[in-house]
């Protein structure tokens, strides 16, 4: 499962199943990019070799470079990545399948100015990727079909990467955040003898301002998606291509 997470308001941005390779990895940085609007200040992740080549392609800009000499053909034109990226890896040292060290890199940017941004940073001023490792932990209780070694398991992938929907959805927006609370003005009163609410509840979705409020189980689950939206939205076929018809058994 590739999943790109934003510490900031605790959203998963976005995340595709598949086998670890170049064509999942182009798939899945697209996605992220078509989510968050082609802009991505800063991005971290381990040690994947697919990850640099992706974002140039979908991050990337057109150069020629210059010709040296004046005999050969002219260079072909190559991807580099645009002066505005930030992309920084995690790398892992094993012996003997154990974790011994941890180092980081900066793969696409000035160090300096990948130094800056995390100062600016108001979850983290290192390079890690603890934020999405523990968001894995968090969605592995909420969905069963996340867990190892039970019966609980996908026979079909469609349905899988169904499933996930449906539970990142009520996480999103139905689940509130205890680290994305925030006090209330004027504790509300409670109908018993009970303490008053001193807090607003908050969900990932309220705090990058998808919504105003708690959604119900009920409401995610009846909600529909306007037309004119799938119309606006060319990419969704690619990004999101349709499933085989199976049977519901799985």
């Amino acid at each position: 499962m590739w999943l790109a997470f934003a510490p900031v308001w605790r959203l998963v941005v976005g995340f595709v199943i598949g086998h670890p390779d170049q064509a999942q990895a182009d798939r899945w940085v697209e996605q992220v990019a078509w989510g968050t609007e082609d802009t991505i200040p800063f991005f971290t992740s381990d040690q994947g070799p697919a990850y640099p080549r992706a974002w140039l392609k979908i991050d990337g800009e057109w150069y020629c470079p210059p010709r040296r000499g004046t005999r050969g053909p002219h260079p072909k034109p190559r991807r580099r990545p645009r002066a505005d990226l930030r992309y920084a890896q995690v790398i892992k040292h094993r012996t003997g399948g154990r974790v011994m060290a941890i180092s980081t890199a900066v793969v696409f940017g000035d160090p300096a100015a990948v130094a800056a941004r995390l100062t600016l940073s108001p979850v983290s001023q290192t390079i890690n990727t603890r934020f999405v490792e523990r968001d894995n932990l968090t969605q592995r209780p909420q969905n069963r079909r996340l867990a190892c070694r039970t019966n609980g398991f996908s026979k079909d992938l469609s349905w899988f990467e169904k499933q996930l929907w449906l539970s990142l959805a009520y996480y999103h927006l139905v689940l509130p955040h205890n680290s994305l609370r925030h006090p209330l003005p004027v504790t509300e009163p409670t109908r018993g003898s009970g303490s008053p609410p001193r807090w607003c509840p908050t969900t990932p979705a309220m705090a990058a301002g998808l919504t105003d409020h708690v959604w119900t189980t009920e409401e995610l689950l009846s909600y529909r998606v306007s037309l004119l939206y799938w119309e606006e939205c060319p990419n969704l076929e690619k990004l999101f291509p349709g499933w085989p018809e199976v049977h519901h058994g799985n």
